[in-house]
């Protein structure tokens, strides 16, 4: 570690203490630290080399970048270096800003990381292999769920619902629609399917009682909410501490035709909106992320988003 004075000298600039409260979270390299501060490279390699020299930071190849990170010695929690970037975070203007496109950065990384393994699943059902498909992965992983009561909120024909109810102890399902909710009695019914309630009534104004259900599944539904973020807060309101959502939805787009075509309230939404949506209603540990992307055009894009009820 070198001297104090030296140390000091080199966190007196701002541009480095943001460098610093970036890589306090998350290993970054050079072209990563570009983007969020909008500097240009030798500029941040500059800091770099500075915040190197002084003991503060350290950096492992990986494939051909650079990734740095904050050196341990010194900066565990509560000394006096973690106090300083704690006042810096609340100093400094732009660092909430930056904490924000270091989110933004984060998620174009799990991206390019998805779109390989999203090019890989895509060979799945290209060559023939008997017995393979979609339909038995998602069977097979349904089936080592623990059983829980579910609610499926939107749930329309009931399709999903029935799909849920082979590992649940009880599926509802809640639809405003009573053609649909009749469609999916019956569909229960001629499958000799037991453990599925059908209920109609309003994402908005659920009629399940407080803490009755595990789990709660957005399908496809929530962009037909007239107010999204009340449909959220009733899933607060009906799941049991400790249980968990999942919104599966469509990513904003600009498809006007689909409020016509689809009956559709809302043209999806970010993963921002979702992510403050959820965190209004109560939730913790929220997770979101872009799943798929369809090939043909308008090219929907599936949102994946996961909280949990705090205990």
């Amino acid at each position: 570690m070198a001297s104090i004075v030296k140390i000091l000298r080199v966190v007196a600039d701002p541009n480095r203490l943001r460098i610093l409260l970036l890589l306090k979270d998350e290993e970054l390299s050079v072209a990563e630290l570009q983007e969020i501060l909008v500097m240009g490279q030798s500029t941040i390699s500059t800091h770099l080399s500075q915040l190197k020299q002084a003991g503060l930071v350290e950096d492992r190849r990986t494939g051909k970048n650079n990734l740095y990170r904050l050196s341990h010695p010194g900066l565990a929690d509560g000394s006096p270096m973690d106090e300083i970037l704690s006042r810096a975070q609340a100093e400094i203007p732009e660092a909430a800003h930056d904490q924000a496109e270091l989110r933004r950065v984060i998620r174009k990384r799990q991206d390019k990381m998805r779109s390989f393994f999203d090019s890989v699943a895509g060979r799945l059902g290209k060559d023939y292999v008997p017995g393979q498909s979609w339909k038995s992965v998602a069977e097979a992983l349904l089936r080592l769920m623990p059983p829980m009561t579910i609610a499926d909120l939107g749930a329309g024909d009931g399709t999903f619902a029935l799909l849920l109810a082979q590992g649940a102890k009880k599926v509802i399902a809640v639809d405003t629609s009573a053609r649909m909710i009749e469609v999916g009695r019956d569909l229960a019914q001629r499958n000799g399917i037991g453990n599925v309630e059908f209920r109609l009534g309003d994402m908005e104004e659920v009629p399940i009682a407080a803490a009755e259900v595990e789990l709660v599944f957005f399908s496809q539904s929530l962009h037909h909410a007239l107010h999204p973020e009340r449909a959220l807060k009733e899933a607060f309101r009906i799941l049991a501490p400790g249980g968990r959502i999942v919104v599966l939805d469509l990513l904003k787009h600009r498809f006007e035709e689909a409020r016509e075509l689809y009956a559709d309230e809302w043209l999806g939404f970010s993963e921002a909106d979702v992510e403050t949506m959820l965190e209004k209603a109560g939730f913790a540990a929220i997770q979101t992320s872009v799943v798929y992307k369809e090939p043909e055009t308008p090219q929907f894009q599936t949102m994946l988003g996961i909280a949990t009820k705090p205990i």
